[in-house]
């Protein structure tokens, strides 16, 4: 079957940098499953994405697609004729809508009997003849939030498109695309290839673009740059700090990049790094370098677009461009140092935190309020969360907040420390938004983690108060994201002396007449619950491992994270025992059979007067001997060992279930052997659920 190459282009303004590396992958895919779906085979398949153009290059694709040998099933036989042999309505009709005639209609056996079958070959789609709509559905099915007009045209799109190409092999391929006709020519850089380009082949695409001074492969370029910014810092002795979505950002800027580096006055590092950082990465896209220490070091390493003749020009533009703002950040740093952190609070109070919950102020004194309880619970000190709590806040009506809002918690820490704050609330104000999203650290110290939960409960609790639960696609005050901290940060810091009711019920307290919800602790609870799937699901558990000990832990008086990780933990080993599937297909069987003698029915003293068989006083004398042996192990949280030693049940379970009629016609016996199976199950349930396993 003959192949060619396939290339698409689609050239347009600079494309928006953040979401370059997304459009770029999604078309390819968008295309590439088109072409599977007409089942239009190739070898292999690249994408390109650079500022001005998303690109799709197909190795050794069939020119068409093959025919198929389709059938078409009818109705039954003995529906589609007659006694006599005279075709139905149903075999007319199914004649006449694939275009036959009755006679021609052929019969097959199948599973349901024998019926009418109407085979034929459909011809397999040109190539050609389909890149053009293949094309326009993926661009049509980009994600792209907001899509723009240009000129008089009613075409919409993310940015203005300028040409397209469309080339198999040799050969153009006619139509058009986002209101351009399709052709084989583009466009290289916008400064150093002015004229346009002609492509002869499809397989020549990256060497043409390499030498119109584009490197069109978006992970290519990527790598080229992190080597480039690296020669830079290593001439200065440095290591450059380079952070991937400014990594990525960077390559989307540039087609052609060239590394240089800049200088700022050594007086600025008197000013928080965390400030000039921002400064450079977020307003200019600058690359900071440190020294073997980690200390900043008063140079930058930035990226061009562009070869210049004269690239001393260049950095000195950079550096004047810099310098006010790494000067605005030393000024706002300097005079927020004139008034104490303290003394800020009373700002506070009018700012809004949120309408129905009060100002921030209201909010720090709540968040204050339920550190001290959590540093009681946990040992720490009260007088340094509560401190901390108080003042972690103050930033937010800083100068230096106010122009770099990512330096919230960070600016208060060294305000705090200026004004000779102890130094364990110095820390906690900087670790207070710790994690901020999804594996980032946790804060470190116990300051700083018991405000972190304090100021999320807090948020969780009260918007859940006034009924404003996140939904499917709204979640303003990131209640998920802050719910996995508070799981994690728990957890994963062993603070087994939390009970997650307590606090609810705390924060709730604090909150006062502002709570609506009547409902809302049991609500939150059952959310905090709902994370642990997504929590375990990423670290590879199975997610009825996470039901089974939800079962056991959720409506129980005490909720700890770290608790329920050692369960989840230890169902996971118990998984692995020989005696696991028949233990918990057994488990199964009794759930099923107390579920139907109602809901609620405590565990009842076993008479064994009542037994009839040997095998249930075997189990009787098993669970029995086990009763001591598995509270021990409970109360000491090893739930591992507890689960192993009660996989020894597994033979006495079996002969019971083989020997035993449970819902025999006697009723005192029958109320006996229910009662010994609520035990069996309540023993396990001491741990988790395991008739909730697939195994």
């Amino acid at each position: 079957m003959n192949t060619r190459d396939l290339l698409i282009e689609i050239g347009t303004e600079e494309l928006p940098p953040k979401a370059l590396y997304a459009l770029g992958e999604s078309f390819h895919q968008s295309v590439c499953r088109s072409l599977d779906e007409k089942k239009l085979s190739y070898k292999n398949s690249r994408w390109f994405a650079s500022p001005r153009r998303l690109a799709i290059l197909i190795n050794d694709l069939v020119e068409k697609a093959p025919d198929q040998n389709l059938e078409v099933l009818g109705p039954p036989v003995a529906i589609a004729f007659d006694s006599e042999g005279q075709a139905s309505k149903a075999a007319i009709a199914f004649a006449r809508k694939n275009g036959l005639d009755v006679n021609a209609l052929e019969t097959k056996d199948t599973e349901k009997g024998e019926r009418l079958v109407y085979r034929h070959t459909a011809a397999g789609v040109s190539t050609s003849s389909v890149i053009a709509d293949i094309t326009e559905q993926a661009l049509a099915s980009l994600p792209i939030p907001k899509r723009m007009r240009w000129g008089a045209s009613r075409v919409e799109f993310v940015r203005p498109a300028h040409w397209i190409v469309l080339l198999f092999g040799e050969e153009t391929i006619p139509g058009s695309i986002l209101g351009i006709n399709s052709d084989n020519r583009s466009r290289g850089h916008r400064f150093h290839c002015t004229n346009e380009i002609r492509f002869n082949r499809a397989a020549d695409y990256e060497s043409v673009m390499e030498q119109a001074y584009v490197i069109a492969d978006f992970q290519r370029r990527q790598n080229l740059v992190k080597t480039l910014i690296e020669e830079q810092a290593a001439k200065l002795g440095a290591q450059a700090v380079i952070d991937s979505e400014l990594l990525n950002e960077v390559t989307a800027l540039v087609e052609w990049p060239v590394a240089l580096t800049g200088n700022f006055e050594h007086r600025f590092l008197e000013v928080p790094a965390e400030a000039l950082i921002s400064s450079m990465s977020e307003h200019q896209k600058y690359f900071h370098v440190v020294d073997k220490t980690g200390q900043l070091l008063p140079h930058f390493i930035f990226v061009a677009n562009l070869e210049s003749s004269d690239p001393a020009q260049v950095i000195a533009g950079n550096e004047r461009v810099i310098r006010p703002r790494l000067a605005d950040a030393a000024f706002f740093f300097e005079m927020d140092k004139k008034q104490s952190l303290a003394s800020r609070c009373d700002k506070l109070k009018s700012v809004v935190f949120q309408k129905d919950l009060g100002t921030v102020w209201d909010k720090s004194q709540r968040v204050a309020h339920l550190a001290r309880t959590i540093a009681a619970t946990v040992g720490s000190n009260a007088d340094e969360a509560g401190r901390a709590a108080e003042l972690a806040k103050a930033d937010l009506v800083s100068d230096m907040v106010q122009e770099f809002d990512k330096m919230q918690g960070i600016a208060g820490s060294y305000y705090a420390l200026n004004d000779g704050e102890p130094g364990a609330v110095v820390e906690a104000i900087a670790e207070q938004y710790l994690p901020k999203y999804a594996g980032d650290d946790l804060p470190h110290t116990a300051a700083g983690m018991i405000i972190s939960l304090a100021d999320r409960i807090d948020t969780i609790v009260g918007i859940f108060g006034i009924n404003q639960a996140p939904t499917g696609s709204k979640d303003p005050f990131a209640l998920r994201r802050n719910a996995l901290a508070v799981i994690r940060i728990i957890a994963e810091k062993s603070l087994f002396q939390i009970n997650l009711n307590n606090l609810l019920a705390e924060a709730c307290f604090a909150l006062g007449d502002k709570v609506k919800n009547p409902n809302v602790v049991a609500q939150v609870s059952e959310f905090l619950f709902d994370r642990y799937r997504a929590i375990y699901q990423e670290r590879g558990i199975a997610t009825d491992t996470v039901i089974a000990v939800q079962a056991a832990v959720q409506g129980s008086d005490t909720h700890n994270p770290a608790d329920v990780g050692l369960r989840i933990s230890a169902v996971e080993d118990f998984r692995q025992l020989a005696q696991a599937e028949a233990l918990a297909a057994a488990n199964k069987r009794v759930a099923n059979i107390l579920a139907k003698q109602g809901e609620g029915i405590a565990v009842a003293a076993v008479d064994i007067q009542l037994f009839e068989n040997d095998a249930e006083k075997d189990l009787f004398q098993q669970l029995e001997s086990l009763d001591g042996t598995v509270a021990a192990l409970v109360s000491e949280q090893n739930y591992t060992e507890a689960l192993k030693q009660l996989a020894c049940l597994k033979e006495p379970v079996d002969l019971f279930f083989e020997e035993v009629m449970v819902m025999t016609d006697d009723i005192a016996v029958r109320s006996n052997r229910i009662n010994l199976l609520r035990r069996l199950s309540a023993q396990f349930m001491k741990i988790a659920d395991i008739s909730q396993l697939q195994i």
